[in-house]
């Protein structure tokens, strides 16, 4: 093998994990988004509000009085946190197979992990804290489930894979 078939392995394999990492985060970020927005639009908070809300955990309670640039940092903030939970999922994916052979179930719990990880750890960490009820509490478990956890599952299932095979094709290259 020449020295550029290690290297063109593990291109292939950086850039499959990026792709994988990518795509389900933006989907698992626009699917939570999109969740957050009918659930809060029900109780009539506008989309701008619910992004600032999501400043707020880092602002504090003035993210409300910062107009687009925190609505924009909110946004920033939630597609960080979306591709974050993907490249979780994708790293330990690569350790746990049942994680790619059973999709379905490995979404539906990582999505309650992401929860609790949200709920439990770093909400209670953020600097603004909105009261929790049985019903909201519900609501956002089945979100992470199906908006979370399931996106990021299926989406990284197909592109770890695909990565995996052109690493192959490249290693019989190289003999």
């Amino acid at each position: 093998m020449s020295a550029a078939g290690p290297a063109r392995i593990a291109a292939t394999e950086l850039s499959g994990a990026a792709q994988a990492i990518f795509y389900a985060g933006l989907l698992c970020g626009v699917l939570d988004i999109t969740a957050a927005f009918i659930t809060w639009a029900v109780q009539g908070v506008p989309p701008g509000r619910l992004l600032q809300g999501i400043a707020a955990g880092l602002l504090g309670p003035q993210s409300f009085n910062g107009g687009a640039a925190t609505v924009t940092l909110g946004a920033v903030l939630h597609f960080l946190i979306a591709f974050s939970a993907s490249a979780v999922f994708y790293v330990a994916s690569r350790k746990i197979d049942f994680m790619t052979r059973s999709p379905i179930l490995a979404g539906v719990l990582y999505g309650v992990c992401v929860y609790l990880v949200m709920y439990w750890i770093v909400m209670p960490l953020s600097r603004f804290h909105s009261p929790q009820t049985l019903a909201r509490t519900i609501v956002a478990i089945i979100t992470h489930m199906v908006c979370v956890g399931l996106p990021i599952s299926l989406m990284v299932r197909p592109l770890r894979r695909a990565s995996y095979e052109i690493k192959q094709q490249l290693f019989a290259i190289g003999h």
